[in-house]
């Protein structure tokens, strides 16, 4: 199945979902309203009123903003704009208008609003210049991924294919923050190195059971297996990931040591030595912290440790409406207060390190971003016109996040309360 026919089978499914479920099948589910023709008429008094209400929303940052035809509003104080945006038509006016959060990413998705000048400087400068703790809907916040629930959303992004994502990963097909042990550290060592990192954390030894929770393309599990020892038995929901991941252990004869298992991990059983989650944790949703905690309790053994890897923030709020939408339907990235309060503190799980390695995600965004760029018009020949820009602009986004300090990158180590088993110093880069 060629890119195309996989996004007309996932939208079939999918397009009567509620819109902050469905995912990127811009064929079928393509807003009519959206439009990437410029306006032929002259905009009006109220157009320009809008224009001017869209400034003052993002007033301290250097943006200059241009109508269809013409009309621009440059930045306060003589500042050099950082890029420009310029509204093809109304409905990418009055939809910023009305939901900024969702609609900016819409309209420019579709066409409707070209950047002429950097995404990512675009970006950080809105970012900055938004209002932090603004109120946001509450069934963003409180809806539940259930098992099925989760494996839609997995497949949603998951699941768009391999061909796709090896064309701008590293060549582990590691899709979380890597590790750069120096800023001048190619992709591929820095993923390495950030899996590595996990694993003398985690201070694995020869047959230790580890049980993975998220697994990816495998890399981890089989890095696990084949450099410290261990068995592991790794969970994921997605089908391609998991015949991936199987197919490589297969060929590095690992398969006895690194079992992929095609199961949501509120199934998991059995015991372990050592419990992990890298970049899984933000896909869980608030409501169901209390089941992934569960989970733990059941399989870590007494003198067992566990790493959570993932991305949170500073102060409790969802996620960018539209990334919900189009990008990781069901995400929720929490706070470290609310991992402790709902998933360790019930167990008297004891968190022994927490490290926030922001920077390193912004840094593995540069790389993607520089890659996927190279490989825009194969993706597009993949997929569509729409499915590249918002891509473009998710990873811009994140980017931007990152920098800004919207988003952070927690790696929280933890292990039983009553452990004495723990180390006696720090495991540092």
């Amino acid at each position: 199945m060629n890119g195309s026919e996989r996004l007309q089978a996932f939208s079939t499914r999918t397009l009567n979902a509620p819109a902050n479920t469905r995912n990127l099948d811009t064929r079928s589910n393509r807003t009519r309203a959206w439009s990437s023709e410029v306006a032929t008429v002259a905009s009006t008094a109220i157009d320009r009123w809008a224009l001017g209400c869209i400034k003052r929303s993002v007033a301290t940052a250097p943006i200059r903003f241009v109508l269809w035809d013409g009309f621009e509003l440059m930045p306060d104080g003589g500042a050099a704009p950082v890029a420009t945006i310029v509204m093809k038509n109304r409905r990418a006016l009055y939809g910023w208008v009305a939901d900024a959060e969702l609609n900016f990413g819409e309209a420019y998705m579709f066409g409707a609003v070209d950047v002429r000048g950097d995404l990512v400087e675009l970006l950080e400068a809105i970012y900055r210049a938004f209002p932090i703790g603004a109120p946001r809907p509450w069934w963003l916040w409180k809806r539940s991924n259930d098992v099925r629930a989760a494996r839609e959303n997995v497949h949603g992004h998951y699941d768009l294919g391999n061909d796709f994502y090896r064309l701008w990963l590293d060549r582990e097909m590691v899709y979380t923050c890597a590790y750069f042990p120096t800023p001048e550290a190619s992709l591929e060592a820095a993923q390495i190195h950030k899996m590595d990192l996990v694993c003398r954390k985690l201070h694995l030894r020869p047959g230790d059971r580890v049980v993975e929770a998220g697994c990816g393309w495998g890399a981890l599990a089989l890095h696990m297996a084949a450099h410290y020892g261990v068995t592991v038995r790794a969970f994921n929901l997605s089908s391609e990931q998991i015949t991936y991941a199987r197919d490589r252990a297969a060929r590095e004869g690992l398969a006895a040591r690194a079992e992929f298992i095609e199961d949501d991990y509120r199934n998991i059983t059995g015991a372990c030595d050592a419990f992990v989650s890298v970049g899984m944790l933000e896909h869980v949703g608030l409501p169901d912290f209390p089941a992934l905690g569960q989970v733990i309790d059941r399989s870590l053994e007494a003198n067992g440790r566990g790493l959570l890897h993932f991305i949170g923030r500073n102060r409790a709020m969802p996620l960018n409406p539209w990334i919900r939408k189009r990008i990781f339907p069901g995400a929720y990235p929490p706070t470290l207060r609310e991992v402790s309060e709902q998933v360790l503190e019930p167990y008297d799980l004891s968190v022994t390190d927490v490290e926030n390695v922001r920077l390193h995600y912004a840094k593995t965004i540069d790389h993607w971003l520089e890659r996927f760029e190279g490989a825009a018009g194969e993706i597009g020949q993949m997929f569509d016109e729409p499915f590249v820009r918002a891509w473009r602009l998710y990873l811009a986004g994140s980017r931007a996040a990152f920098t800004t300090g919207t988003m952070q990158l927690f790696q929280v180590v933890f292990a039983r309360g009553t452990s004495n088993a723990i180390p006696w110093t720090r495991v540092t880069s």
